[in-house]
C-alpha cells in the first residue's frame, strides 16, 4: 500500500486503536501521536494503546491520547513495528487483528492485513507526514510529535539514514511554528549526571576488535546498579561507542532480567549491514542500525554477535 492509498484507507473507517512497539523510542511514540492527532483533526475516534514502558522523556507526547479502559476498536494500526514479537504484552489481544502496519524497517514481516512500508525513509514519521500532506491536514499539535519522530530516528540529522527528504520534512514541520530549539535541547543536548557517569564507565570497559574498527560496550545490570541508573539513562546509548575516532561499527549489549541480553548494532552500512548481522541471531532492522536479543551470559552474547560480525565481514551474504 502506498502512502496515498493509506491516506484514502484512513478516511474510510473510524474507531482506531494505534499500537507502538515495546521499549518505545521517539519514532514509534512521535509517529503514533502525530497520526492520532491527525485522525482527531479529521473528526475520527482514535486512541493509542497505553505504553507500558515509555520513559519520561517521551511520555508527555501521549498526554490525552491513551485509550480509555474498555475501548473496542473497529480498526487496529501498528506504527513503526517491524514484527509481532515487538508488540508490548498489553497488545497480545490484537496480534492477529492488525489491519494496517505503517513502517519503514526493511525487516518488516508483513504481519498486518495491509502494510504501508517505505524503507527509504529515515523514520516512520516521514511516512506519517506524507499522509498528512495527502489529506491536507497539518497543525502544530501534529507537527511537534512528528518532528520528534523524524529527528530522533536520524540522530538530529547526523546518521547515515538522513536524506534530503528527511530535511524537507523537518523544514515543513518547523514552518508550523513548533518549538524546535527546545525539542532539540531536550532530546539531543541534555544528559543526566548518571548518564555521563555511565558513559565514563563504558569508556573504561569498552572492548575493541578488527584493529579498532569494531567497539563493544557491555552494560551489565551490576554496572547500572553501581550508579543507580535507570532505563531512561540508557536512552540511545547504542550511538555512544560509534562516536569514538576510528570506530566504524559499534555494539551495545544490555543485560536484562532472566538472562536476556539485548544487542544494538550500529555500522557503516557501506562496509557492514547491521540488519544482516542481527538477522543471524533472530533480529533485524536497518542496514546501519539493527538489534537482536539473545539469552545466556554476557560472554555468550558477546561471542555470538562478534561471530555474526566476523562472518559478514568475511563475505557473509556476499560470499
Amino acid at each position: 500500500m502506498t502512502h496515498q492509498e493509506c491516506a484514502q484507507w484512513l478516511t474510510t473507517f473510524d474507531n482506531y486503536l494505534l499500537l507502538t512497539h515495546k521499549r518505545p523510542d521517539g519514532d514509534t511514540i512521535g509517529s503514533t501521536a502525530g497520526l492520532c492527532r491527525m485522525l482527531h483533526a479529521m473528526g475520527k475516534t482514535a486512541w493509542m494503546l497505553p505504553s507500558l514502558d515509555v520513559t519520561d522523556r517521551f511520555a508527555g507526547y501521549l498526554e490525552g491520547l491513551t485509550a480509555p479502559e474498555g475501548f473496542a476498536p473497529d480498526k487496529v494500526i501498528s506504527v513503526d513495528v517491524a514484527a509481532l514479537s515487538l508488540l508490548p504484552p498489553n497488545a497480545a489481544f490484537y496480534r492477529e487483528r492488525v489491519d494496517l502496519a505503517i513502517d519503514h524497517h526493511p525487516s518488516n514481516e508483513h504481519f498486518a492485513a495491509q502494510t504501508c512500508l517505505e524503507t527509504d525513509k529515515a523514520a516512520t514519521g516521514e511516512i506519517i507526514w506524507e499522509i498528512t500532506q495527502d489529506l491536507g491536514i497539518m497543525n502544530q499539535d501534529i507537527a511537534v510529535p512528528l518532528y520528534v519522530a523524524v529527528s530522533t530516528d536520524c540522530g538530529c540529522f547526523v546518521y547515515s539514514n538522513t536524506t534530503p527528504h528527511t530535511h524537507r520534512v523537518a523544514a515543513a514541520l518547523m514552518e508550523q511554528g513548533i518549538p524546535y530549539q527546545a525539542l532539540n535541547k531536550k532530546h539531543f543536548r541534555t544528559k543526566s549526571l548518571k548518564r555521563l557517569q555511565l558513559e565514563s564507565l563504558l569508556t573504561q570497559r569498552m572492548e575493541f576488535y578488527h584493529n579498532g574498527a569494531v567497539a563493544v560496550a557491555p552494560i551489565s545490570q551490576a554496572l547500572l546498579d553501581s550508579i543507580c541508573a535507570t532505563s531512561e539513562d540508557t536512552d540511545d546509548i547504542a550511538a555512544f561507542a560509534g562516536q569514538i575516532e576510528g570506530v566504524a561499527h559499534s555494539v551495545t549489549i544490555r543485560e536484562h532480567p532472566g538472562g536476556e541480553y539485548r544487542i544494538s548494532v550500529r555500522t557503516n552500512a557501506q562496509l557492514l549491514n547491521a540488519s544482516q548481522v542481527c538477522a543471524q541471531l533472530g533480529g533485524g532492522g536497518h542496514a546501519a542500525a539493527a538489534g537482536c536479543t539473545v539469552r545466556g551470559t554476557m560472554e555468550q552474547a558477546k561471542a555470538s554477535i562478534l561471530a555474526a560480525i566476523d562472518w559478514e565481514l568475511a563475505g557473509g551474504h556476499n560470499g
